[in-house]
């Protein structure tokens, strides 16, 4: 393709297509990361059979575990691919992957075929996060940053919304839940929008044709001096993702065991005041923290959620409004993360590794929680209970706190060339 050149308003119409196509591949990957936990207990209910309430949190903490992985193999996957092929490519790559894979979840008969299809289609998921960020960040001004990275973490938990929107208006039983897969296939779509309109990072362009450096990208972010902030990211990932996907993410599973199944659409509601309450931290907390040395910050955002965590899970309350009021808080405070990792990940890397780099720190967190995650569903067979092993889990929040002693300091730093 022939390149000429841009107006300012060109320019100015390609970063502003630039955060709306990132925007709504983040929503609609949060529409699949709230699929599962409103369809899980249903789904896994009608494949057990009778008497397989017992093996639903060990399924769900298998099939949420694979998800995980298989998030993290694809943040390294799709951000070494964009680091070398350009972002959009990529990009659009990543959200055929998750979105078709999800789709074939209309056509699971066992819990392992779940286990799979969520697993294929969450390697889409963890590089579209990666490779969105670096794109976004790379092509909007630094002192734009701070909003940025409240409409990354945004534009995630409004997908985890609307799912619980969908599933609220029409509620997903053992009977009804193929249908809610489908609808997960319909960000197919926007790959096509994104390749045909979306411009390439004229930063990673720069960055690709000036670089004379030939060694692997994932050598590089796991080689000094990038070693150190490489790990200390992975650290500080796993601790918010182990808090969130091994307590939160399985309320809608305790609530439906809380009014016994008879309730279909009370998963939903719990669901969307997550979802809203979500939406809340991760689109204030950038805000808020981006003023904040970035150590403080992620201590604070430990501290916050610990309290929330203990007041939710240790002092439980009976299905109604206090419940729905408790879930809205923890949902902030956990949220939160996700709105800080997108201002202060990208400040970590140069531009030539950032994707890839960003992509492992987050993903590979992923990981780590994975084994949470298995280990919330053995705590739940353990205890009986959701509300006791949230109540265990969420116990992380101590680590990240020591961990942010650690972490480099980046405030008042620009982006990293």
């Amino acid at each position: 393709m022939v390149q000429t050149a841009q107006s300012p308003s060109t320019t100015q119409k390609g970063i502003a297509l630039t955060l709306m196509a990132a925007f709504l591949g983040w929503l609609l990957d949060g529409f699949e990361l709230g699929l599962f936990p409103v369809v899980a207990r249903p789904a896994l209910l009608d494949m057990l059979g009778p008497g397989g309430e017992g093996a639903v949190g060990q399924w769900m903490g298998r099939i949420t575990a694979a998800f995980l992985v298989g998030a993290a193999l694809g943040g390294a996957l799709f951000g070494w691919l964009g680091d070398r092929i350009g972002r959009v490519k990529a990009m659009s790559w990543s959200i055929l992957c998750y979105s078709l894979f999800s789709g074939a979840g209309y056509f699971a008969h066992s819990p392992w075929d779940l286990a799979v299809l969520r697993f294929i289609a969450s390697l889409g998921m963890g590089g579209e996060w990666a490779l969105g960020v670096a794109l976004v960040m790379e092509s909007w001004p630094d002192n734009a940053r701070p909003w940025l990275a409240a409409a990354i973490g945004a534009a995630s938990n409004i997908g985890m919304f609307l799912v619980a929107l969908v599933a609220r208006i029409f509620p997903v039983t053992p009977d009804s839940w193929r249908w809610l897969f489908l609808v997960g296939a319909s960000p197919a779509v926007l790959t096509l929008i994104v390749r045909i309109w979306v411009p390439e990072s004229e930063k990673w362009k720069e960055a690709s044709k000036n670089s004379k450096d030939t060694s692997s990208h994932l050598a590089t972010v796991f080689s000094p001096p990038l070693l150190f902030p490489t790990l200390l990211g992975i650290g500080l990932s796993a601790v918010a993702l182990i808090g969130s996907w091994g307590s939160v993410q399985w309320i809608p599973l305790w609530v439906d065991k809380i009014t016994g199944g008879n309730q279909p659409d009370a998963k939903a509601t719990a669901q969307m005041i997550s979802a809203l309450g979500a939406t809340a931290g991760s689109m204030l907390g950038p805000l808020i923290l981006a003023k904040m040395p970035r150590r403080a910050a992620y201590g604070t955002l430990c501290l916050l959620a610990l309290l929330a965590s203990a007041w939710t899970f240790r002092f439980p309350a009976d299905w109604g409004n206090l419940f729905l009021f408790k879930v809205g808080c923890i949902a902030f405070t956990t949220a939160s993360f996700y709105g800080f990792f997108p201002l202060y990940f990208p400040e970590l890397f140069p531009t030539r590794v950032r994707a890839t780099g960003q992509g492992i720190c987050y993903n590979a967190g992923r990981i780590i929680a994975a084994f949470g995650a298995l280990a919330s569903g053995q705590l739940v067979t353990h205890f009986g209970g959701y509300a006791e092993m949230g109540a265990v889990v969420t116990l992380v929040y101590v680590i990240g706190i020591m961990l942010c002693f650690t972490a480099p300091e980046t405030y008042g730093k620009p982006l990293p060339k």
